[in-house]
């Protein structure tokens, strides 16, 4: 840990650091960048220098200088408190916001460094509510080491500890031990696997966005016949090996775009990857640009999530993520492992207090029932467009095109049933979900929040159920359980959570059950 000065006061109003007043006045000069060229461009194009000289430049001015008032008035006009039981942030400049957010409230504060911030080394401090929808509260911006002294001044008052006691307390160096890292040719592998194709989206939106700017129409298909008539004549008297070959390139070219923009992506945002397993939780390390430093407690950890793909599984490479007390159900901000080997996985799951699957565990399929009432009443859909298509259609064919989707429906009911399994232990429940791209999610039978057996109409009168898990920051549901293994799963969980006080649990790791994936 970085050595932390004392300098955070409690009760006493204070001011981000002064540096932030040059970082938000940078940022607003950026995104002026783009309507400023235009405008310059535009008036360049009419001919006229003397306008820009005379008129478009002392405005330029002009907003710049606003510019930096405005950030400069914000920056003395936010300020934020470490009370005794919550912390207080004040902001605003002509209508005052004032917000306190109690200390047992907040999950953990984890530190953003981007670009800009990060050149200035300023950090952003976000205190995680587990509230989501937006509800968490943001700190911009901060020196290092006063972000590493009010992240520890919180977590000592949630925990109970005396702020006093944290202040005074000299620096010390955290022990830590690193679980997990991913070196640049993992991030490279990594990216090789998370094709996109979103550098061609972005582009193509640029272009017409700023078509105005180009001396010829970008989308007229006639206008672009007529350019390449000359010098496209001896490509087309080449015939169809010509033409093979030239969507051949563009595939190959599209292709090359995806593997790139997949690779820099990953690069930007998995960069020197680093979980340290720490007296505060796992922390996690990551990005090139932006660099996030956040710390997961492991006793809130409720469940971890594996995750792969149709490719990735083949090679043996699996995502790790927890699901904790400071997630968010949108976020996927809480990943402990996004590219590793079950080998690696093992000691990450065994250091957050839970196992993987053992061997020889009774994993049951879920109804099946269940899979063929999903497939009636999805199917009967399908059908009822069907045969509106074959009435008013006047080509009776096309009566046939929504059976397409009705096969779809009953393989993937089927692959449902194939492929679905759930299994409990003594002290955690699995459930296996996906042929394509399968995950795993497991959870702790002591640290759920709530259990809920779900019937509807047609599911009482058959005999299958859904059990539904409460999590803080995610979901569990089990789909078409056999009603008598959904009623017992659920006495067994309502045990161990009644006799298990949460205030309790530990992060220690239980004994090793796992063997394998």
């Amino acid at each position: 840990m970085t050595a932390i000065q004392p300098a955070i006061a409690m009760d006493a109003p204070q001011r981000t650091h002064p540096r932030t007043f040059a970082v938000k006045a940078a940022t607003m000069l950026t995104q002026l960048v783009i309507p400023i060229g235009v405008a310059s461009v535009t008036i360049l194009d009419d001919g006229d220098l003397g306008d820009l000289a005379v008129y478009f430049l002392p405005f330029v001015l002009l907003v710049i200088a606003a510019n930096f008032a405005v950030a400069y008035l914000q920056w003395t006009r936010l300020t934020y408190a470490v009370r005794e039981n919550d912390i207080r942030v004040e902001s605003g400049l002509l209508s005052r916001a004032a917000r306190s957010i109690p200390y047992e409230r907040i999950q953990d504060v984890s530190l953003e460094q981007k670009l800009l911030p990060r050149l200035f080394g300023l950090v952003e401090a976000k205190f995680e509510t587990g509230a989501g929808g937006g509800d968490d509260l943001k700190l911009a911006y901060l020196a290092e080491e006063e972000g590493d002294r009010l992240r520890e001044l919180i977590r000592a008052r949630r925990d109970g500890r005396s702020i006093a006691a944290e202040l005074a307390e000299a620096p010390t160096e955290e022990a830590s031990e690193t679980l997990f890292a991913m070196p640049p040719r993992r991030v490279f592998t990594f990216g090789l696997f998370e094709f996109s194709l979103a550098a061609v989206a972005v582009l193509g939106g640029l272009a017409q966005q700023l078509e105005f700017l180009l001396p010829f129409e970008l989308w007229d298909l006639d206008g672009w016949q007529e350019r390449l008539a000359g010098p496209g004549q001896w490509l087309s008297g080449l015939g169809p090996l010509a033409k093979a070959a030239g969507i051949a390139i563009a595939i190959a070219t599209l292709a090359w775009v995806g593997v790139t923009t997949g690779v820099v992506r990953t690069a930007l945002r998995e960069w020197d990857f680093r979980l340290e397993r720490t007296e505060k939780g796992l922390r996690r390390r990551r990005g090139l640009l932006t660099r996030t430093d956040l710390v997961m407690p492991v006793h809130r950890v409720q469940a971890l999530k594996l995750t792969t793909g149709f490719l990735r599984r083949r090679f043996g490479w699996y995502g790790l993520s927890v699901v904790s007390l400071a997630s968010d159900k949108a976020s996927s901000n809480h990943e402990a492992a996004p590219f590793a080997q079950i080998g690696e996985i093992v000691p990450i799951a065994a250091a957050t207090g839970f196992a993987l699957p053992p061997e020889g565990l009774d994993w049951k399929r879920r109804s099946p029932r269940a899979s063929i009432d999903s497939a009636l009443i999805e199917g009967s859909i399908l059908l009822g467009v069907s045969a509106l298509v074959f009435v008013f259609s006047p080509y009776a064919w096309n009566g046939l095109l929504p059976l397409v989707p009705g096969a779809i429906v009953a393989l993937r009911q089927y692959y449902l049933y194939r492929f679905d399994r759930h299994a409990l232990s003594g002290r955690f429940l699995y459930a296996r979900h996906g042929w394509l791209a399968p995950r795993m999610m497991i959870g702790s039978r002591v640290k759920l929040q709530s259990v809920e057996l779900a019937q509807g109409p047609l599911a009482r009168r058959r005999g299958y159920a859904d059990l539904r898990f409460g999590l803080a920051g995610g979901s569990f549901e089990i789909e078409g359980m056999e009603l008598e293994d959904a009623q017992a799963w659920r006495q067994a969980v309502l045990e161990s959570l009644s006799s298990t006080d949460f205030s309790e649990i530990s992060g220690a790791a239980p004994d090793m059950e796992q063997s394998g994936a």
